[in-house]
């Protein structure tokens, strides 16, 4: 049957020396076939109603049509060529493609209902290929542009996520799945925990106690890790990193590679740059100041220890993105890439508020920024099923109180912090606040007293010092508590205490 209409659209070819032109791919007997299959019979429109939409018919009159249908059917219709007369004659685009007759001719090119689907999809793809010419075109004029403040790297990053997006656009799978289906999967998580050494589920951060209380590192999950400055967040999230590149170990099933213990990283360090993180981490493992490391201060002795455990790390599914002032589209683009080239299982983001919202939504209210970032960082975590720990600062409030512990109420510009987050955790360590508070004399105060205050000050920071705590305040999937760690600050180092792997985690 000839095509109702031809398409005004073309593109020269790239490069050509010709002046031939092709006319952007499209099929108009398959979206007529389909259009007279679902006038025949209703059913036709449930099989491709989840992802076709009217903007993906190459006629505007088809899925002008098709938009009809679709309202039609959905308020509960019988949709046919004899209740559609009415609208046809009354719409003048319709009327002028032939009214009632038109229709006929569809139901007369109809497909059967169960070929619908297979229809549908054809004309999916089509459209998906004339929107991946319209992409390239753009790509290929905004790098003629020259527009001085988009770089080629922004408009590779926007391409890159246009086409994500293009991807993702209709696809046919996901909807309800049969409960047996999601059982199954989480009897093979529980089957993987089972035989791996640990018994966790998650990514295992190398700290017996956060293991125990957490499970490890959920899939799907957004962990936010917070503290005051100089407490030691960036320390904490380096050590997970480093235990679970290290504990990477993957095996071939079903001909592709599948980790089953640990993960290979992505860390997002919008703060420090690369070369300072791998410092402080050689500086961790050689136990060697990374100040001594960063000024050259070693003996040979020390130099050949800072090589030989260089040597052990390069070799580590680590990678390191130091771009200051990233977007959240930009960091989901990045992620999705390392996803893509080397099965990302886990992501560090340090720290939560340097990340910038997409350029198209940037808000005058720095909570609504905040809240779309995190709310950002949860669709990733979900969109590549791997754990997001991101790092946050708390706000003074803590410093006003004779108790420093950190609670939900500190996160900083929590709008919805604490709503979209799976677990939250809090880094403290009291030694921190009593080096800096050494008491003084008081107002005619005894030098007994004095000195019984200050030999109680002293006992207290033996009693903290090397020591920290890891406040488990939320947890969607287990219980809170406070996890007793021990911390090197000149190797920025946080471990496991010693005695204390077998005992119970604290209360919260």
């Amino acid at each position: 049957m000839e095509p109702l209409k031809e398409s005004s659209n073309v593109t020269r070819l790239p490069g050509a020396e010709d002046t031939r032109l092709r006319e952007p791919p499209h099929n108009f007997e398959a979206e007529q076939a389909l259009l007279g299959a679902i006038l025949v019979n209703n059913a036709a429109y449930q099989r491709v109603a989840e992802f076709l939409r009217p903007e993906h018919f190459a006629d505007p009159l088809h899925g002008k049509l098709f938009d009809s249908l679709t309202r039609l059917i959905e308020r509960g219709q019988v949709v046919s060529a004899v209740t559609l007369k009415t609208y046809v004659e009354q719409d003048a685009a319709m009327k002028e493609a032939g009214g009632a007759a038109y229709l006929a001719r569809l139901a007369a090119a109809s497909v059967h209902v169960i070929d619908a689907a297979a229809f549908g999809r054809a004309v999916h793809d089509l459209y998906l290929r004339r929107q991946l010419i319209d992409l390239g075109e753009n790509v290929v004029n905004g790098a003629f542009s020259g527009d001085v403040d988009e770089t080629a790297l922004q408009q590779i990053e926007v391409a890159e996520k246009k086409l994500y997006d293009l991807a993702t656009t209709g696809q046919t799978e996901g909807g309800f799945k049969p409960f047996r289906t999601a059982l199954t999967e989480a009897m093979t998580a529980a089957e993987a925990a089972f035989h791996r050494e640990g018994k966790l589920t998650g990514v295992a951060t190398g700290l017996f106690q956060l293991d125990q209380l957490l499970g490890g590192l959920h899939r799907s999950d957004l962990l936010i890790l917070a503290g005051r400055p100089s407490m030691g967040k960036t320390a904490l999230a380096t050590n997970i990193a480093f235990n679970a590149a290290k504990a990477y170990r993957e095996e071939i099933v079903e001909g592709h590679p599948k980790a089953v213990d640990g993960a290979v990283v992505g860390f997002f360090s919008l703060e420090m740059s690369a070369e300072q993180l791998a410092t402080r981490m050689l500086s961790e493992q050689a136990e060697l100041s990374s100040e001594k490391i960063r000024k050259g201060e070693m003996n040979s002795t020390e130099f050949d220890r800072v090589m030989n455990v260089s040597h052990e790390l390069e070799h580590l599914n680590f990678f390191i993105d130091d771009t200051p002032a990233l977007s959240i589209a930009a960091l989901r683009t990045r992620a999705r890439r390392l996803k893509r080239t080397h099965g990302l299982g886990l992501i560090i983001v340090d720290y939560l508020q340097l990340l910038n919202p997409s350029g198209k939504s940037r808000q005058e209210n720095r909570v609504q920024e905040v809240s779309e970032i995190t709310r950002g960082l949860k669709t990733l975590a979900k969109e590549l099923d791997v754990p997001v720990i991101a790092l946050s600062q708390l706000s003074r409030a803590v410093e006003q109180r004779e108790d420093k512990r950190p609670q939900l109420a500190d996160l900083r510009e929590s709008g919805s912090i604490e709503q979209d987050a799976d677990v939250v955790m809090f880094v403290y360590r009291e030694e921190y606040y009593l080096t800096r508070t050494e008491p003084g004399r008081r107002a005619e105060e005894s030098d007994q007293k004095f000195n019984e205050r200050h030999d109680a000050w002293k006992q207290r920071c033996e009693e903290t010092y090397g020591k920290a705590e890891v406040i488990v305040a939320k947890q969607r999937h287990g219980p809170t508590g406070i996890v007793r760690l021990s911390f090197e600050g000149q190797f920025t180092k946080f471990g496991n205490l010693d005695g204390v792997a077998d005992e119970p985690v604290s209360a919260f």
